[in-house]
């Protein structure tokens, strides 16, 4: 149970994430002076947690502190996922409504297991096809677009939303499957730095030296490399090896509700009944699994 909690709470912490960048460009900052802080002062933070955890743990096994260059890379790799889906995910806002990006975001609840069923050829069970059902029915209804009307529809857009649920698939399924044995806090450390340089690529830190990052980008990039860099990754290293892939991709939709709460307190954004009715939909279909193999538990 513990371990749901883990990815659970990851998957709520990402759900946070619109609502700082939302305010983040209602400062004027830019999806490169977001994404670039939020890198820098994540990957930061990790390593402090490493060294911290390292004057902790007195005897930590050989096989958690020594990390091969295999692993690392292997890492490193994983983390540019994490990375791709925060640039992909932020730049599309920029030409589609929060409401209809989020629709394409969370695809990835299909997308994780078809991965899962076509990589380990194992077809996924009951369970997780009615809370696929169910989840499907819940991130339509509680995203807001079934009653807010037409919208026009950019094509960019809508590639660059399913390319955040393309890689944030990618994320949840290699990040329960990489270098499991290495200590989940540095994982985390050696995964983000991934993301960090892929992100300094991307978008050269300018934030660093024209001013941003004292004139009020340092507090949203403190808020998101908490939330989107330290917690998330952290946690999934710990949870997802031992709940499996096609779980937590179910679990993830988690988001959605978190996503819906934080603006409608945050922001008060107007959020109707038939939203929160979604999110009652998506907390069933999250639930739904557990629910199902407790009771089969009972019955042998």
């Amino acid at each position: 149970m513990k371990y749901i909690l883990y990815v659970l709470a990851g998957a709520c912490s990402f759900g946070l994430l619109a609502t700082f960048v939302k305010k983040a460009y209602e400062y004027g900052y830019s999806v490169g002076d977001v994404v670039g802080s939020q890198n820098l002062f994540g990957v930061s933070m990790l390593w402090i947690l490493v060294i911290v955890n390292k004057k902790w743990n007195k005897q930590p096994s050989t096989a958690q502190m020594n990390t091969t260059k295999r692993q690392i890379l292997s890492l490193m790799a994983v983390g540019t996922t994490t990375g791709l889906t925060g640039m992909f995910y932020y730049a599309a806002l920029q030409y589609i409504s929060a409401s209809f990006a989020i629709i394409l975001l969370f695809q990835f609840t299909w997308m994780g297991i078809l991965l899962e069923a076509i990589v380990e050829r194992r077809k996924p069970n009951k369970a997780k096809l009615v809370s696929l059902a169910i989840l499907f029915i819940g991130i339509i209804t509680a995203s807001g677009y079934v009653d807010g009307g037409r919208q026009t529809i950019s094509g960019v857009g809508v590639a660059l939303g399913l390319l955040s649920a393309i890689t944030y698939t990618l994320f949840i399924w290699f990040s329960g499957r990489t270098a499991n044995q290495v200590m989940p806090v540095k994982r985390s450390a050696i995964m983000l730095s991934g993301s960090f340089m892929l992100a300094m690529f991307v978008f050269p830190p300018h934030f660093l030296i024209d001013g941003s990052l004292h004139g009020g980008l340092l507090p949203w990039a403190l808020l998101l490399a908490l939330f989107g860099i330290v917690i998330p990754p952290l946690f999934y290293a710990i949870g997802v090896p031992h709940i499996g892939g096609g779980m937590a991709t179910l679990l993830s939709a988690a988001e959605l509700p978190a996503a819906v709460i934080m603006s409608f307190a945050v922001l008060h954004e107007s959020v109707s009944w038939l939203q929160w009715l979604g999110v009652g939909i998506t907390l069933c279909g999250i639930a739904l699994p557990e629910l199902m193999k407790r009771k089969a538990y009972r019955s042998i």
